[in-house]
């Protein structure tokens, strides 16, 4: 009872300060505070504290540079992120997080939603920063330049920035006790992040550019294929 009543708390607290900050919108207030109310209800307080490292990372990455990316019209909106990009990045993680509780302590689940976790932190700052930083990006399929900002366009500035967070996001796991503090658990979930990453911009290139999948669907897979990989290794 009282873990749920804390759950309840401190969901209501993230959901307000996020909506203030204007880190996300009132539908991702709302998706928001259903993503935080599962993880620390399935993971505990550990999964509370990465949760908010992933919202303040991605919020100062997606702030950085901001009038330069209106120049671009890349900027995220005003009011923040709306529920569908909350869920697009967080809902494999909070999956992850409820299978772990359902299986009693599976400790691959708390390894594949770490891995979630630090590639949506990755894939957010590897975009914001590269659009800051770096005024042409490179097509992942192609190698063509193109602007910053475009779909599937890397840079090494912003590639290095997200390799960077998910490194960050890992070790905020491992210090919170997610993760096993040996080397392993947290170089798995960083290198499935990249590799996510890098699936996401193959996926922006090749299908998002067409038309056939929307950013939110891209982001949603990026996640799905960093939790896939520590499943599939276990």
């Amino acid at each position: 009872m009282h873990s749920l009543a804390a759950a309840i708390l401190v969901t209501l607290a993230f959901a307000i300060l996020a909506r203030v900050l204007r880190g996300v919108s009132i539908s991702g207030a709302l998706a928001g505070a259903l993503v935080c109310l599962l993880l620390y209800a399935s993971a505990g307080p550990g999964a509370f504290v990465a949760l908010v490292a992933v919202f303040v990372i991605t919020w100062a990455g997606t702030k950085l540079g901001y009038r330069r990316k209106q120049r671009l019209g890349t900027a995220e909106r005003r009011e923040g992120r709306r529920a569908s990009q909350v869920l697009a990045n967080l809902s494999v993680a909070t999956a992850c997080a409820v299978l772990f509780a359902m299986t009693r302590g599976e400790a691959v689940f708390l390894l594949a939603m770490a891995a979630a976790l630090c590639e949506a932190t990755a894939d957010t700052v590897s975009s914001e920063l590269g659009q800051a930083l770096s005024p042409r990006a490179r097509l992942i399929t192609t190698w063509q330049e193109v602007p910053a900002g475009t779909d599937g366009g890397i840079s090494l500035a912003g590639t290095l920035a997200g390799a960077g967070a998910a490194v960050l996001i890992s070790a905020v796991c491992t210090g919170v006790g997610l993760l096993s503090r040996n080397w392993i658990a947290p170089a798995i979930a960083v290198l499935s992040a990249i590799l996510g990453m890098i699936a996401d911009s193959f996926l922006g290139a090749w299908l998002e550019r067409r038309g056939i999948l929307n950013n939110d669907l891209v982001n949603l897979l990026g996640t799905l294929v960093a939790a896939g990989i520590p499943l599939l290794l276990s």
